[in-house]
């Protein structure tokens, strides 16, 4: 059982951020009536992954994504959420001779996926939906900055 700080620390810096950042887009978005607003959200949204204030946290950034499309549309502003894989943060890479790296992603590769999003003229028939940066790329037709296309993640008990 993990302490109550973590849910708070979770909530606060996941669903809160996400929340606020997207509640302040959205002010600037609403007048322009075009936008695109991406959450940073994983898989651990639909299944149990070891850490219940982190599943729940990003299963809230998912539901916070369906209601806020389902509110932003009218005004033409898409709302997603974005499950990237395994990214090649700082904090991963200094624990990369622990880990397989052979199907994970630069931070450039979710960027890269937003961008096409974002030329996407047909966004607003994604908005509200889960969304995975190796489906994306694979629609779009762009790879990572080593030419790789990494796969989405895959749990032995799937």
């Amino acid at each position: 059982m993990q302490p109550i700080s973590m849910w708070d620390t979770m909530f606060a810096s996941g669903v809160r951020a996400a929340y606020v950042a997207s509640h302040f887009a959205a002010m600037m978005m609403v007048p322009c009536k075009s936008g695109l607003i991406v959450n940073i959200s994983f898989r651990a949204a639909q299944r149990y992954m070891g850490n219940i204030a982190y599943g729940v946290s990003k299963a809230a950034t998912d539901r916070l994504t369906e209601d806020m499309a389902h509110d932003l549309k009218g005004y033409n502003v898409a709302v997603v959420s974005l499950y990237p894989g395994l990214v090649r943060t700082e904090r991963v890479m200094r624990a990369s001779r622990y880990m397989d790296l052979s199907n994970s992603e630069s931070p450039r590769f979710v960027g890269r996926t937003v961008c096409a999003l974002m030329s996407d003229e047909e966004i607003l028939t994604k908005t509200g939906n889960v969304l995975t940066t190796s489906d994306l790329a694979k629609e779009y037709g762009f790879t990572d900055i080593d030419g790789k296309l990494s796969e989405m993640l895959v749990f032995d008990d799937q």
